[in-house]
């Protein structure tokens, strides 16, 4: 008995030791390879899954609500129906019967562009205007919120421009007025029901039965109107004014429209128009003379804009400077153009510790010189056709691009012994917002 425990536990022991042994082994060929990494669970996409959702609700029916409870809150299952079923309902709508007694509250929806998409400002707005209309209608009230859209002016056309190219290849004055008119209102019935699905799918309790559009009939004669109206009494009229002129657009641009880029070294940039394979220096200040008539002097004057000396039709000097007393009355030599160009003395204009103390004047590319000319009754002479090119009466330098037309007249400078110098000069350039273009200040009828 002795003999046999004692073999069993020997036995027991060994397959113990081997155990250890083999735990032992595992531990060291873990710690020799890490672990492999547990599989992230797959992430739901939200998109794809509204995406791939069939509502099982007709159009315009009350949800139905007979099925199981989801696990989770999914919300284009859970949102579905409800605004279309409101909607169809009639639950919306204002009425304009005047036998309805209960008070009234209406809203006009801020229009947004027809172009784009709603952001997240939108919806901000949308969510008070929308939380407004629902508790007047729960307090009794009669109410209207009016959706509709704003035609975009310049954006829409933009867009409809560069899809006239691209499918056409042509431009909106290939067209014509009417018929561009015409291909922007297929554009927009076509691809301007963005933002109205939008509001749909937010919810918004919009009357959809007054949707208006800024550029339909009825908004068009409201317009008219009240043109026609101010107009008779004096409040609006038109002359020509200054306005930020987009040359690729072939249109004035709002203020706002326009971003500054500030320079303040030279800089070499591309433009918009011009070909493509050149660049033209920006961040730079040159001077040239203009010789006094019937006299061997001169005056020095500087500009970042070499190419409107063109439009040059004055220089102006401050009345008290007494390096220009004896020249005051005088008329100096335009060197490209049969012009004489005045001297005038204004001290609103000039400062005479500034410089040569002598200010270059073109009323119809500068906004302190349109003023300067206003004063003094002085010539608005345009230089620029609205493509950009100089125009007909730029003698040598008529139908270049207008920076082609820098580079060109400097040289011409030189080569007349006219070129006084250049340096460096912090500015800042005025570029179009939507095309990248160079702002040039052009003279237009504006109201």
């Amino acid at each position: 008995k002795a003999a046999k425990k004692a073999a069993k536990e020997a036995k027991f022991a060994a397959k113990k030791a081997a155990q250890e042994a083999q735990q032992q082994k595992q531990a060291a060929d873990g710690a020799a390879k890490p672990a492999a990494p547990k599989e992230a669970p797959p992430v739901e996409d939200p998109a794809a899954l509204a995406t791939a959702y069939v509502n099982p609700t007709p159009a315009g029916e009350l949800k139905a609500m007979s099925g199981p409870m989801a696990q989770k809150y999914l919300p284009h299952e859970v949102e579905a129906s409800w605004n279309a079923w409101w909607e169809a309902s009639g639950y919306y709508r204002g009425n304009s019967d005047p036998a309805d007694t209960r008070p009234k509250f209406s809203i006009c929806l801020p229009p947004p562009n027809v172009t784009g998409s709603l952001h997240l400002g939108h919806a901000l707005t949308v969510a008070v205007q929308d939380l407004l209309a629902r508790w007047k209608r729960m307090s009794g009230y009669n109410v209207l919120w009016i959706p509709g859209t704003d035609h975009a002016g310049i954006a829409t056309q933009v867009v409809v421009e560069k899809k006239l190219k691209k499918e056409r290849g042509l431009t909106r004055h290939d067209l014509g007025r009417e018929e561009f008119l015409k291909t922007v209102f297929e554009w927009k019935e076509a691809y301007g029901q963005r933002i109205t699905m939008q509001l749909r799918r937010l919810g918004c309790s919009l009357d959809w039965s007054r949707e208006v559009f800024t550029m339909d009939e009825q908004r068009a004669a409201s317009v008219k109107a009240a043109f026609l109206r101010f107009h008779k009494e004096g409040l609006i009229y038109r002359d020509v004014r200054l306005t930020n002129w987009c040359c690729i657009l072939r249109s004035g641009i709002s203020d706002i429209e326009v971003e500054y880029e500030d320079l303040e070294a030279p800089k070499r940039l591309s433009v918009p128009g011009h070909p493509k394979d050149r660049t033209y220096v920006f961040g730079r200040i040159w001077s040239f003379a203009y010789k006094v008539d019937g006299s061997d002097e001169e005056i020095v004057v500087a500009t970042t804009r070499p190419e409107t000396m063109l439009g040059d039709v004055a220089v102006a000097v401050h009345p008290d400077d007494p390096r220009y007393k004896q020249l005051h009355g005088k008329q100096l030599v335009h060197p490209f153009v049969a012009r004489k160009i005045k001297l005038i003395l204004d001290p609103v204009l000039v400062d005479m510790s500034f410089g040569t103390g002598a200010v270059k004047v073109t009323p119809a590319h500068d906004p302190n010189d349109f003023a300067c000319g206003r004063r003094h009754g002085l010539d608005e002479i345009t230089v620029f056709t609205e493509e950009g090119k100089m125009a007909d009466n730029c003698g040598m330098f008529a139908g270049m691009m207008r920076f082609d037309a820098r580079v060109e007249l400097l040289a011409e400078l030189k080569r007349r012994g006219l070129h006084r110098g250049e340096a460096d000069n912090k500015m800042r350039l005025g570029v179009c917002q939507r095309t990248g273009d160079i702002i040039e200040p052009m003279l237009k009828p504006q109201w």
